[in-house]
């Protein structure tokens, strides 16, 4: 399966990218959600993993714009917590916004491994939210 991986540290988007290719995925990596959507239009991967939290563009505009490109792709959220309850609530936006799935940093390659394993299964039979509005 081809994934685009858009996380801005690039360490941990190398973390990633090996997690995934260690299970035989191609791996395309983006620092930043507008590079992610050159990417994404020009290589159509099948799984996007992003992160919420980054520069140029951050991951809810990415996650929006995916959905307005391709309604059927298969997309991860990430994020890491800053205080007590941000990452959950940001990820839950994430998730009402677009996300088929969420997972919250630092995170086990096993844990990643299955939730990319489930996405892949599962066909997106939902529309986004009524109450998000996609321009």
């Amino acid at each position: 399966m081809k994934i685009l991986v858009i996380e801005d540290d690039d360490q941990f988007r190398r973390i990633v990218a090996k997690m995934l290719s260690a299970e035989g995925h191609e791996i395309i990596g983006a620092a930043d959600g507008l590079r992610g959507m050159e990417l994404f239009r020009e290589q159509h991967p099948d799984l996007v993993i992003t992160d919420i939290i980054m520069p140029t563009r951050e991951g809810m505009e990415t996650i929006i714009e995916l959905r307005r490109h391709s309604p059927t792709i298969k997309i991860i959220a990430m994020s890491g917590s800053f205080a007590p309850g941000d990452s959950l609530d940001v990820l839950k936006m994430a998730k009402l916004i677009g996300a088929d799935e969420i997972i919250g940093k630092p995170f086990r390659a096993e844990e990643l491994r299955k939730l990319v394993g489930q996405v892949s299964l599962s066909p997106w039979t939902a529309e986004p939210p009524a109450s998000v509005i996609i321009l």
